[in-house]
């Protein structure tokens, strides 16, 4: 179906309120300034998060936060009386410090490692492990870790004294999390402004002023960004009334969809569900006169007092391929800052650098995970992206930003689609590094692992989840412990770093499934199947097939209730299960340790404050699923892959008892080495007849079933049993691939 959508008037200002990442632009917005250029709609974005932290963060922000302190007559406890007494300390070096940390003062470094520039309080104290978390990894990197301790500091003083909401990537999170009432919520945003609203309110006034929008348009992903939002809606409905105020996002999407309490919409005019292209087209059209109130998509609004749900709109959402190429201009590229909090090497990538964010595919192509929110459009309406569509993109943005690193933030990204797209990627000879969720399943070949690598993949993160077949199969995961490990251990052996997301206290674990997952993880990290991992309590969720069903489950449900306002987290019971506070911290503590090598070989029951069974995993379960030979038959319309180049050959006669033997030696340059092959001479004709029709380009690509066929009409023997010499191993190792 196809529509005539009129001329738009209307221009938008984009915002994601504090807090989200610090080093690079949660993509919201960025994706609607892209699908609002292929409607020709004026809109201008800004990350209000960094904003205000680069405000705060710098030598005049610390002059007029300390002199609150004078002002206000604090009394402070011995920590922020520390930072307080070092104030001309902090602001004679926090310029430097943020510009060594937006990566353009490196040399700073070497002062910050001296550790007599840097004013230290009690963040510093964990600094006795430095040797140990990072061993011999560079003066950059120890120098990025201090300056965030740094940051930490101020930050706790922050928190302490001024505005307890306050933290680096989430802003008042408790205020959004279980809040199915609007009353503390109210009541903060109500509440006087703290210096970091202060600077919030403060620069939203400059982009309003600048730009003159007609809306703004508020994007909430997280529980952290909520409050920000509202006092930003707050700002604009005092200062501005004739500007419209729009919420979409994550937060919306999955906590209000049973809106009722009306004191929202003192700070909000409109909230949009879902997917926010078609919404937010026909809510401009609605504003623009040319559509009625009823006939909005997935829109709340306000009307005689009610919150009213309109959604009579005839419209479809918009297809993946037709929502535009995210649009990053606007946005301070080149001002975020990288940190490093933790040791953890995955989250290493969520907090250090500049990543373009891209989505593969909309929702889960597996969509049956019964944690999972699995019953809303984000995730159970699945729309792939082409590969040529997406390089398209890929390549636009990395003309916009002049970055070419890459987070392809799907649920899941979809196994074949990463296939034609690594291939699309080499064709073009596109230079990326990326990285994204997958889940483990057993399309993920060593060989699809390889070809990942070659396309610039860099690291995977999947969820192992509970580590436990029996509740794997209940949770409907569609894996196993072994399948995990064997997929983990192809990325690791193809050089991608391997993260696993881990689970405790899922309905019905008990304590033997808990100490026997946490020996599955030291396993498969003795065997460098694994290089990071992070453990996580169960939670369920309104949305998710245990939250609607949790008798199925032998759950109950134990609230909360229901107030009005958002509606995701659920409290409740387990009566099969553990207890399983008694987890946490162990298990925590132990991955921590396997993870920088260490305590592999520790009693799993010393992690445990109390005692706990005995693992029934035999000690070298992972090991023999590792080595388990791959009895799966090559399908015969699998495509044959050559990632090196044309090799040069030389034929020669080798002797063999009296008889003379035609043989030739192909000389193969990589780029870490040259090596060689030696075959009789009619299989190196076969090998150098195929290996153009191998080598991705413009051709379509070589065929299995071909590929065999054109070995015996050759007159060769025996397909099979040539593919297990020694001399095809040694192509497969080297860069042939059967996909």
């Amino acid at each position: 179906m196809h529509f005539n959508f009129p001329v738009l008037s209307q221009k938008l200002l984009l915002i994601t309120p504090p807090f989200t990442q610090l080093n690079t632009p949660y993509p919201a917005t960025a994706y609607l300034k892209g699908y609002l250029n292929t409607l020709g709609v004026a809109s201008f974005q800004a990350d209000l998060g960094i904003e205000v932290i680069l405000r705060l963060f710098s030598s005049q922000g610390l002059k007029r936060m300390f002199a609150q302190f004078d002002d206000l007559d604090m009394e402070l406890q011995e920590n922020a009386y520390r930072i307080y007494s070092l104030r001309e300390e902090y602001i004679q070096t926090i310029d430097a410090v943020m510009l060594f940390l937006q990566n353009k003062n490196p040399t700073l470094a070497h002062a910050i490692c001296g550790r007599t520039y840097l004013p230290e309080a009690s963040r510093f104290q964990q600094t006795d492990d430095l040797d140990y978390a990072f061993g011999n990894m560079g003066i950059q990197d120890r120098a990025r870790h201090l300056a965030t301790l740094y940051l930490e500091d101020l930050g706790d003083l922050i928190a302490e004294t001024i505005d307890p909401h306050f933290g680096f990537s989430r802003y008042a999170e408790r205020l959004g999390r279980a809040a199915t009432h609007f009353d503390e919520m109210e009541e903060e945003v109500l509440a006087a402004n703290s210096i970091v609203t202060d600077i919030l309110h403060e620069l939203l006034v400059e982009k309003i002023e600048a730009e003159q929008p007609t809306a703004v348009c508020l994007s909430v992903p997280f529980p952290g960004n909520l409050f920000g939002a509202f006092k930003c809606g707050q700002l604009v409905k005092e200062k501005y009334p004739h500007i419209k105020v729009v919420m979409g996002g994550g937060y919306p999407n999955t906590e209000l969809r049973r809106l009722k309490d009306a004191r929202v919409f003192q700070f909000i005019d409109y909230i949009t569900l879902d997917d926010g292209e078609a919404p937010i087209r026909c809510l401009l059209e609605h504003l623009d006169g040319k559509r009625e109130l009823t006939e909005l998509k997935r829109t709340y609004s306000l009307v005689n007092g009610e919150v009213v749900y309109h959604n009579l709109a005839k419209e479809k959402d918009v297809a993946q391929r037709e929502v535009g190429t995210p649009d990053y201009s606007d946005l301070l590229l080149h001002d975020y800052i990288s940190v490093i909090e933790v040791t953890n090497p995955m989250h290493r990538l969520w907090s250090d650098g500049r990543w373009n964010k891209l989505t593969l595919a909309h929702g889960c192509y597996w969509g049956k995970c019964s944690f999972c929110d699995i019953s809303l459009d984000y995730i159970k309406n699945y729309e792939p992206v082409s590969a040529s569509i997406l390089c398209d993109r890929i390549e636009e943005i990395i003309k916009q930003t002049n970055q070419n690193g890459f987070h392809f933030v799907d649920e899941a990204a979809p196994p074949q689609l990463m296939r034609e797209l690594a291939l699309e990627i080499i064709r073009r000879k596109i230079t990326i590094v990326w990285w994204t969720n997958i889940r483990f399943e057993k399309f993920f070949t060593d060989d699809l692992a390889r070809l990942l690598k070659a396309s610039g993949c860099i690291a995977v993160a999947g969820g192992l989840e509970v580590a436990s077949d029996r509740l794997l199969k209940l949770m409907k995961k569609g894996v196993t412990v072994a399948q995990v490990a064997r997929v983990a251990n192809a990325f690791t052996k193809a050089g991608i770093m391997a993260h696993a997301y881990l689970m405790y206290g899922f309905p019905t674990q008990t304590a033997q499934e808990t100490v026997d997952a946490l020996e599955m993880v030291r396993q498969l990290f003795e065997n460098d199947a694994l290089q990071s991992g992070f453990w996580h309590r169960f939670a369920m969720t309104a949305h998710s097939p245990v939250g609607l069903n949790p008798a199925a489950y032998q759950v109950q449900h134990a609230g909360p209730d229901f107030g009005g306002f958002a509606d995701n987290d659920l409290y409740h019971e387990d009566p099969l299960g553990a207890n399983h506070d008694l987890f946490g911290e162990g298990l925590r503590k132990s991955l921590f340790n396997y993870m920088n090598g260490a305590g592999i070989d520790m009693r799993l029951s010393e992690w445990f404050d109390t005692k706990v069974p005995v693992t029934s995993i035999p000690p070298n379960y992972i090991y023999k699923c590792l080595t388990e030979k791959d009895t799966t038959p090559i399908r015969e319309n699998a495509t044959v892959v050559w990632l090196g180049g044309m090799p040069d050959f030389e034929f020669f006669e080798a002797k063999k008892g009296k008889d003379s033997v035609h043989m030739c030696a192909l000389e193969f340059y990589g780029k870490q080495k040259d090596w060689q092959l030696v075959l009789k001479a009619e299989e190196a004709d076969w090998i150098m007849a195929n290996m153009q029709k191998m080598m991705i380009g413009a051709h379509a690509p070589l065929q299995y079933g071909e590929w065999k066929k054109s070995y015996e009409a050759m007159g060769l023997k025996d397909f099979d049993t040539f593919m297990q010499t020694k001399a095809m191993k040694l192509l497969r190792e080297n860069g042939l691939l059967i996909l």
